[in-house]
């Protein structure tokens, strides 16, 4: 049994703005709240194509990309809000970030009357997008959290001083990193000598402040849910068969799991801290010898939603109800959630076998997957696989998903 929409809620034609719509969650989000009865647009990155692009079930603005220029971007994205607030023929509009650079927009955003956000704000978008408050937080909330160095230049991590064990890796310190007025992503590194950590420093040249933590060789997890006046409901958890990068990444196929009653009270007690609302993740890794460690927080929808939604976890919709002032838990009942349903996307698992093909970057890396036992378990199919971003009345955007993340992740490996 699954959560199923409760009669009494109402349908809605409220409007809902997406982005950005390059986020690998967004097709998914999109076909949860068109389900529910909203009208979806997208807000999308000049010149980029994307999977979203291609659904019959969605309208794509474009906005400068705030990796070019992060004033020129917010200028759009206000002058998008003001164009759709002016059409005035809806019954709401609500503003939906799908990834953390769009949540540091819709942060930076003075929201006009009419549209509500439905993504964290104030001291929740800070947690959010900073994981040196993240690590502090969750370590105040039970989580066991890895010894973590703070690093703002070269001195704090080659300095006579540092106190360093290899192998380590080393993390950006904000999830949207700024430089000279672009948002950009900052890579990790996993460093198994002080050889490699030279290089890595090298590489990072001091731009942004890094987290250093003892490099942990295990299996991510996760665990979501959606906080409401009444508490947290909903609740969902995943284990990552694989990831797309063995290096470090996303899954390209994941398992539903349930949540242990121990992590819903560290999660309760890590997000009151701040008074959040609306959806969450928590990402978590599961060592070789059991115990959980906490990585790091995500306040938007997160990659695997096709699982949540595969288990009838129709998290965009409430998450939009929720900013409209409704009570999404009237629509969600304290039904079990089916634990080892598997979800797969294919492109990522033609890229998991490229990445395995080619080799790890650092001898930190002990336990290098298997060619052969790969290609074989990325090939094999088993009955009630179910698949990312598959619709069958949207069928360009599955198609269009495989396509974008070989030629993106390919293109990215050759810069």
């Amino acid at each position: 049994m699954t959560d199923v929409q409760d009669p009494s809620i109402t349908s809605t034609r409220a409007t809902v703005l997406v982005g950005f719509a390059e986020a690998l969650s967004a097709p998914e989000v999109v076909w949860s709240l068109v389900d529910d009865g909203f009208k979806v647009m997208a807000f999308a990155r000049r010149g980029r194509v994307s999977p979203l692009r291609y659904s019959k079930h969605v309208v794509c603005h474009e906005i400068c990309a705030p990796e070019s220029s992060l004033e020129e971007s917010i200028a759009d994205l206000r002058a998008l809000l003001a164009s759709l607030r002016g059409a005035g023929d809806d019954e709401g509009l609500i503003l939906l970030p799908l990834d953390d650079k769009a949540v540091y927009l819709c942060n930076k955003l003075q929201l006009e009357d009419g549209w509500h956000l439905a993504g964290p704000m104030g001291e929740s978008a800070d947690l959010a997008l900073n994981k040196t408050l993240q690590v502090e937080a969750a370590r105040r909330a039970g989580f066991a959290v890895p010894n973590t160095l703070f690093v703002n230049s070269t001195e704090d991590i080659l300095g006579s001083s540092a106190d360093l064990s290899f192998p380590l890796i080393l993390r950006p310190a904000e999830c949207v990193p700024l430089h000279e007025g672009r948002l950009y992503k900052c890579r990790n590194w996993v460093c198994a000598s002080y050889e490699e950590l030279k290089s890595a420093v090298t590489q990072w040249a001091g731009r942004v402040p890094l987290l250093a933590q003892p490099f942990i060789e295990g299996v991510g997890e996760g665990v979501f849910g959606l906080v409401v006046p009444e508490g947290i409901r909903a609740w969902s958890g995943h284990r990552r068969v694989r990831m797309m990068n063995p290096h470090g990444s996303g899954s390209s196929a994941c398992v539903s799991q349930p949540v242990p009653d121990d992590l819903k009270r560290k999660a309760e007690a890590l997000l009151s801290s701040v008074g959040w609302r609306g959806m969450f993740m928590i990402e978590l890794l599961r060592d070789r010898s059991g115990n959980l460690w906490f990585v790091e927080l995500n306040g938007r929808p997160w990659g695997s939603m096709a699982l949540s939604r595969r288990q009838g976890l129709e998290y965009p919709a409430w998450q939009a109800r929720l900013a409209m002032g409704q009570d999404p838990s009237l629509g969600i009942t304290a039904a079990s959630h089916p634990a080892g349903l598997v979800c797969r996307n294919v492109g990522r698992e033609l890229m998991h076998l490229l990445f395995v093909l080619k080799g790890a970057k650092s001898k930190a890396l002990t336990n290098w997957p298997s060619f052969w036992n790969t290609f074989a378990n990325v090939l094999r199919i088993r009955k009630g696989d179910t698949f990312y971003n598959w619709r069958s009345d949207d069928q360009k955007v599955f198609l269009a998903d495989c396509y974008c993340t070989m030629h993106d992740n390919l293109c990215r490996s050759r810069s």
